[in-house]
């Protein structure tokens, strides 16, 4: 037993020291540092962006305690994600894993730098599901929990897998109490949004709705029990200038049903200024029209 519990903690130094080189402290804010992955992109991190409090004055700590300052490329608060860029001086990337390669019960390690030397602490995949909405509206493509303990500064930093591959960046911020993974898959895509337009792009309508059960012929024919009813419209809006009123209840986009508000999120989110074809029914007859979506100020 000794003999596999020493392997076993040997294993679990060797996923911290290959982390060593891409984890670094970010000095964003007045009191706690956090920390920050090495991205892809030559000279790029990730970091949480709750923690980047201030915009000028980034300072990047380094595994030998070198400094370099960064800039802010972009930040996106609906999944508390930031991406800096180093003045000069580069980082050894991280390994990145695809969230697939994980199970409910595998053994993790979160890593972070709040100070000068790398820190771990050990535990297990606690919840693994679908995509979902933050509370500000953000897509995480897959929910992933874990019962490690986040110590002050990790935020930011990576969860590991025993493969020493990066499975994602911890936060602490998103829901109250809990801390969650934002797995490779939702950093790509929040990432390449941040270099190209230094803020995630998010689609916008201008309704405000709620969902309403459709009449039986209706809801029979359409194979959908609700649809999206429209309590408002806002004047000169993506939605107004498409030709929707008040009181039409909205059915698909590009036929995606819309059932829920999620449903109307989720449609959005990825086609800011695109052309979509919109299904509504408007008096009791199904109508559809053509609507520019907008980008959510």
């Amino acid at each position: 037993m000794s003999d596999v519990l020493t392997q076993l903690s040997e294993n679990m130094a060797a996923v911290v020291a290959a982390a060593e080189a891409s984890v670094v402290r970010i000095e964003a804010r007045r009191r706690i540092p956090a920390s920050g992955v090495a991205w892809k992109e030559k000279g790029m991190i990730i970091t949480a962006h709750h923690a980047v409090q201030q915009e000028e004055a980034i300072g990047v700590v380094g595994q030998a305690g070198e400094r370099w300052d960064a800039e802010l490329v972009g930040r996106d608060p609906s999944t508390d994600l930031a991406l800096l860029k180093l003045k000069g001086g580069d980082l050894t990337p991280a390994d990145w894993a695809e969230p697939e390669s994980v199970r409910v019960g595998h053994l993790v390690l979160a890593v972070g730098r709040p100070g000068r030397s790398l820190q771990a602490t050990l535990g297990v995949v606690s919840a693994f599901g679908d995509s979902w909405r933050t509370p500000m509206g953000g897509r995480v493509d897959r929910y992933l929990q874990t019962d490690v303990v986040m110590y002050p500064g990790f935020s930011g930093g990576a969860l590991l897998g025993v493969d020493q591959r990066v499975i994602g960046i911890n936060t602490s911020a998103l829901v109250r109490g809990i801390s969650l993974t934002l797995p490779t898959s939702t950093v790509a895509r929040v990432a390449a949004d941040l270099l190209q337009h230094g803020r995630v792009r998010q689609g916008y309508l201008g309704v405000s709705s709620q969902p309403a059960r459709l009449p039986k012929g209706q809801a029979e024919f359409l194979n959908q029990e609700t649809g999206l009813l429209l309590a408002s419209v806002e004047p000169e809006s993506p939605a107004a200038n498409g030709g929707l009123m008040l009181g039409d209840t909205l059915l698909s986009l590009d036929d995606l049903p819309l059932r829920h508000m999620d449903d109307l999120l989720s449609a959005l989110a990825d086609r800011a200024g695109q052309t979509a074809t919109i299904k509504y029914l408007r008096g009791g007859q199904v109508q559809s029209g053509a609507v520019t979506v907008g980008e959510r100020p």
